[in-house]
């Protein structure tokens, strides 16, 4: 029993230092989702010139921040005509390079580490890009394709089918003070927020069981710590192992960071770690029936590589640089309350939070729950075909989520 109360222990007290940025950086990809149309996403990502990996890189950052959520809008804009590198470096940016991601990696283990997230996310997708043009044939891509339009379900369709942006056609700041505005990015934010909450408990939980019961020896020793050399090598070719078999992904991956980091896997290697969102089990399961077993392996093949390669890219960088935190700077450790920042902080944000919470309630947010995890369409077919057009909740109100509720 005290060996669970410390972990939970452990678990509560990052939960509590993270909170105020978690609901920060959920409510500022709320305000730009709420702004940027998914069928606008659509029409940038046809090819897979530099130009527009950049494009697909930056509609991502500004996108969702749920790795199952973005897995099934990089299959949805490939069926609806976007290029499939540029689909793969959209998912890629909207799980790695979002708001939230960077304030928490800031807030649990130094500012160097959010630079160096956004510095090895671009690496990884210009990586990803050149290994597609080498492994992916006409027959692999035509094979893809065929795969993706059968529309077999994996995990958050109807999260990934809805489109909570405010209508256009008024100025920035007007669409945005309306009380449309303040619907829309209610919608996003609760809805994003139940899209990883399952990730951020479970790597909340983990990480409190991780830094509880795992003594340090085991992972100095598995990191290779006596050796600087071998730990750098060994890094960024292990962190993205541990991720994968850790089942967490989203921001739910950062606290079991930092308890890695401060038990002594290498700078490129916790970046590594990061990036392997993407890897883990369930959602190569996820590949397989968007887009078949040949594609899966090249996704996961190219994906790792480009993991590596950021890995070893921001290991040499900022080594070089002297801009490698302590490890003492990792926010790990169990903290006694008292009415500090944090607290004033978390105050504030809960406050915020619910607000947005109310109003989301109020403007038929329950229906839209109920059909988040579901198909994108009502129902599917005997074949796995959809029957029905997806019910995107195309401009805020109950009428979004009436419509929605009726298309399940």
């Amino acid at each position: 029993m005290h060996a669970i109360w410390h972990a939970l222990t452990v678990a509560g007290s990052m939960t509590w230092q993270i909170t105020w940025a978690l609901i920060l950086g959920f409510a500022l990809s709320a305000v730009i989702q709420a702004l940027v149309s998914k069928a606008a996403v659509v029409r940038l990502l046809g090819d897979d010139r530099p130009r527009t990996l950049a494009v697909a890189a930056g509609l991502g950052a500004a996108s969702s921040s749920c790795s199952y959520a973005a897995v099934a809008l990089a299959r949805a804009l490939f069926r609806k005509g976007a290029s499939f590198t540029a689909a793969m470096a959209f998912e890629i940016a909207s799980t790695n390079l979002v708001i939230e991601l960077g304030v928490l990696l800031a807030l649990l283990m130094g500012w160097q580490f959010t630079v160096a997230e956004f510095t090895g996310g671009p690496v990884m997708i210009i990586v990803v890009a050149m290994l597609f043009r080498v492994m992916i044939r006409p027959s692999l891509l035509r094979g893809a394709r065929e795969q993706a339009d059968r529309g077999i379900s994996g995990s958050m369709e109807g999260h990934a089918a809805m489109d909570m942006s405010i209508p256009g056609g008024r100025p920035f700041h007007r669409r945005l003070l309306s009380g449309d505005g303040l619907t829309s990015v209610s919608h996003v934010f609760v809805m994003e927020w139940a899209a990883v909450i399952r990730d951020v408990a479970a790597g909340l939980l983990i990480a409190g069981c991780v830094g509880a019961w795992v003594p340090d020896s085991f992972w100095r020793a598995f990191f290779l710590t006596g050796h600087p050399l071998a730990a750098k090598i060994w890094g960024p070719l292990i962190g993205p192992v541990v991720a994968i078999l850790s089942f967490v992904c989203s921001v739910g991956n950062v606290p079991l960071a930092a308890i890695l980091w401060k038990a002594g896997i290498s700078f490129g290697g916790v970046t590594a770690f990061i990036f392997a969102d993407l890897l883990i089990v369930p959602i190569l399961l996820i590949y397989r029936k968007y887009y078949g077993t040949r594609m899966t392996l090249v996704i996961a093949g190219a994906f790792y590589a480009a993991m590596v390669v950021a890995g070893y890219l921001v290991e040499l960088v900022f080594g070089g640089l002297g801009l490698v935190p302590p490890r003492s700077s990792a926010r790990v450790a169990v903290t006694a309350f008292s009415w500090n920042y944090t607290t004033w902080l978390n105050v504030a944000s809960l406050l915020l939070a619910g607000i947005l919470v109310i109003r989301f309630l109020r403007t038929g947010g329950r229906a839209m729950l109920q059909m988040m995890g579901g198909p994108a369409d009502g129902h599917e077919d005997g074949s796995g075909g959809h029957q029905h057009a997806p019910g995107h909740c195309h401009g805020p109100g109950a009428a979004a989520g009436h419509d929605a509720a009726r298309n399940r």
